[in-house]
């Protein structure tokens, strides 16, 4: 028997429209495990805001039957910030821009504290990023270093997030035993000449595909609110099913100073609910972790509202230029909803 918590359901007339987007979903995810197709989640990510409780209840029901109550629980450190030579306009990281965050390495003795806090938080996976187009020598030997000496003091499965790669830095980060890459296509096909200029969707898509065939966990998602349309939002959510990566990281814009997205308005919170549910939908079974720009576009109940609405997993602690909520807020939201923490054995 499952022990689903879920939101209330609204008792109010759904009219016809939302009836029968809802309905298909509920017959085609929820009791056959497809996902829907980029028209379906068009449908979903036009729904009217009356109709939100009754999708986030659904997108739970969804999670809960494919994925489990399970939460998993990930930290992230930054090797090496700022100073990237790309333009991802969201990005503070970028030397391209004007943006306060300077460039900095971390050295293996922090990088090792920083994976044993994550890991007293109850988090089984730890990221090591690195602001850069791809990783050079100096950088992947920083990495091995790092991972080994992590290995010799902490037990948690580690994942890297270091950029596009070569087929050869693939069979590197393989044979070091990393777990799972990070590599965000971060916005649909077509939007993604509006986001970035100094490289292109289909590079990133390659490294993914040779991530894959390395036999690692693919980590791929994006984010949300960057100027992209609805129809833009459902093309990225079928590109994410099409890839079929293990874990999708939804994060939100939270404009950066000095960025070309500086100026872009939040996402209301009802459209990121929306689009949580939504992606949830497309992607009934992968793990669809809760990221940055959560707090300032969810705040505390719509974070609350997310897990309740297909998030299987969240960052604790901070990001790479940005605070999150302490991680205690959440583990403590966790045990609210009585959701358990996935434990490393079961991640192995």
């Amino acid at each position: 028997m499952r022990h689903c918590v879920q939101p209330p359901r609204s008792c109010s007339d759904p009219g016809p429209a939302r009836t029968d987007i809802l309905a298909v979903a509920r017959e085609q995810v929820l009791e056959r495990g497809e996902g829907l197709t980029q028209e379906q989640t068009l449908a979903v990510l036009q729904l009217p805001d009356e109709s939100l409780e009754d999708l986030l209840g659904l997108a739970h029901d969804v999670r809960m039957k494919w994925c489990g109550p399970e939460v998993e629980v990930e930290g992230i450190i930054s090797l090496k910030t700022g100073g990237c030579p790309e333009d991802c306009h969201f990005c503070s990281q970028s030397g391209l821009f004007a943006s306060p965050v300077r460039a900095a390495w971390l050295d293996i003795p922090s990088l090792v504290e920083a994976a044993k806090q994550t890991a007293k938080s109850g988090a089984t996976e730890f990221c090591i990023v690195a602001a850069v187009r791809g990783p050079d020598e100096k950088l992947l030997a920083q990495v091995a270093a790092g991972i080994e000496a992590i290995r010799n003091e902490v037990d948690i499965q580690i994942a890297c997030s270091l950029g596009m790669l070569t087929q050869e830095q693939v069979d590197q980060l393989a044979a070091m035993g990393v777990h799972r890459y990070n590599h965000n296509l971060e916005t649909s096909k077509s939007h993604f000449p509006n986001v970035v200029t100094t490289h292109t969707w289909e590079e990133r898509w390659g490294t993914l595909k040779m991530v894959r065939e390395a036999g690692m966990e693919v980590c791929c998602g994006g984010i949300l609110g960057m100027g992209e349309t609805l129809e833009q939002r459902a093309e990225f959510a079928a590109n994410l099913a099409e890839l079929d990566p293990d874990e999708v990281p939804l994060n939100f814009l939270n404009p950066r100073p000095g960025t070309p997205f500086g100026d872009l308005e939040v996402l209301p919170a009802s459209d990121a609910l929306r689009a949580v549910a939504a992606f949830r939908l497309a992607l009934p079974r992968t793990i669809l972790r809760f990221a940055g720009g959560r707090e300032i576009t969810l705040g505390d109940l719509g974070a609350k509202q997310g897990i309740l609405g297909g998030i299987n997993a969240v960052i604790v602690g901070n990001y790479l230029t940005t605070l999150g909520r302490p991680a205690e807020q959440d583990l403590d939201l966790l045990g609210e909803l009585q959701m358990p923490i996935k434990v490393l054995n079961d991640t192995i």
